[in-house]
């Protein structure tokens, strides 16, 4: 693997551990809100005070200023971080909380939920993915494999998927299910959404390539061996394993997008339940974005998974992808060189 396939390896592994660890790593409740902190600032972390060298610590903010948010640090109100204190990594007490990323409008931890919004984020994106690849592949290569009347009638359905704009498509289904639902409900909701708005895309590049290879000698001699057509499709299917890992490096950019689209519009996770989507919603004012950059931290989130993706996907995809319009036509080497 090279250089950049294992940086974005990296990337994506902390933010995986981030997501799986979140009760450990997270300072507080996601959902708790302390009095006389929104917007705080994020506190920093110090080892050395007026008499010397001591434990890890931090100041006391004070609200000096409730309509303006200003605050500042108390030299007097040193705060002791305790460490694997009640099932968590660092933490300090609640009357004054350790807020390594700031606090959003509530006075909430916001990167507390910020990992667990990872969780969510990350799982329906997933999830949608896994949905769309999985789904895509047997219909692409039920219409290469079988052909005739079956591919025209599955192509037909998947270019009447594909003439709908994606996110909007995503938008309306959602917007015609019920306001109110469990996070549970929302989150194998919007993977279904994800699934059926994404597939068309990977049977469409199946379908090509499995319509090529069975024409090859390999293919020829499997049917002449006695292979159904079932059995062929099996046979043949490896040769789409390059397009799908392109598919899967621009699925996930696309959906996470889509999840944070969706839950920024309020038609996703709700609230006290935080995904990064919903995060956003308090970044949207300008002044907001002014007086509190560290709410944009999702935002860095989502970049960094965007990021890592491209990264590790470079270097493991071997498919080329042609986009004419809206519509992506994929070529393996071995069908670009015919």
């Amino acid at each position: 693997m090279t250089t950049p396939g294992r940086v974005g390896l990296g990337i994506l592994g902390l933010l995986a551990a981030m997501a799986l660890l979140a009760p450990v790593i997270a300072p507080n409740d996601p959902s708790d809100q302390f009095s006389d902190r929104a917007y705080a600032p994020p506190s920093r972390i110090r080892i050395r005070d007026a008499a010397g060298f001591r434990a890890p610590f931090i100041y006391k903010h004070v609200l000096e200023d409730r309509v303006l948010r200003l605050y500042r640090e108390d030299p007097a109100s040193p705060v002791a971080l305790r460490w694997f204190a009640g099932g968590r990594l660092v933490s300090t007490a609640s009357e004054s909380p350790l807020l390594l990323f700031g606090a959003d409008a509530l006075g909430r931890d916001l990167f507390s939920r910020l990992v667990f919004g990872a969780r969510l984020s990350l799982g329906v994106v997933l999830l949608g993915t896994i949905g769309a690849i999985v789904l895509g592949t047997l219909i692409g290569g039920m219409a290469g494999g079988l052909g005739g009347s079956v591919e025209a009638v599955l192509m037909r359905v998947a270019d009447f998927v594909l003439v709908l704009p994606g996110a909007y498509l995503i938008l309306a289904l959602r917007g015609v299910l019920p306001q109110v639902m469990s996070a549970s409900e929302v989150f194998g909701l919007m993977a279904a959404l994800f699934a059926v708005a994404a597939w068309p895309h990977v049977a469409r590049g199946v379908r090509a390539i499995v319509a090529v290879e069975r024409v090859r000698d390999y293919a020829e001699a499997a049917r002449a061996a006695g292979a159904g057509p079932i059995r062929l499709v099996r046979h043949l299917l490896p040769a789409a394993r390059g397009f799908l890992a392109v598919e899967i490096v621009l699925l996930v950019p696309a959906l996470l997008i889509a999840e944070a689209t969706v839950s920024y519009l309020g038609l996703g996770f709700p609230e006290p339940d935080a995904s990064w989507g919903t995060m956003l919603q308090d970044a949207s004012n300008v002044r907001v974005m002014a007086e509190a950059p560290w709410m944009l931290a999702p935002a860095a989130a989502l970049f960094l998974v965007v990021l890592g993706v491209q990264l590790l996907g470079s270097t493991r995809a071997s498919a080329t992808v042609l986009r004419l319009g809206d519509t992506r036509f994929p070529l393996t080497a071995a069908t670009a060189r015919r």
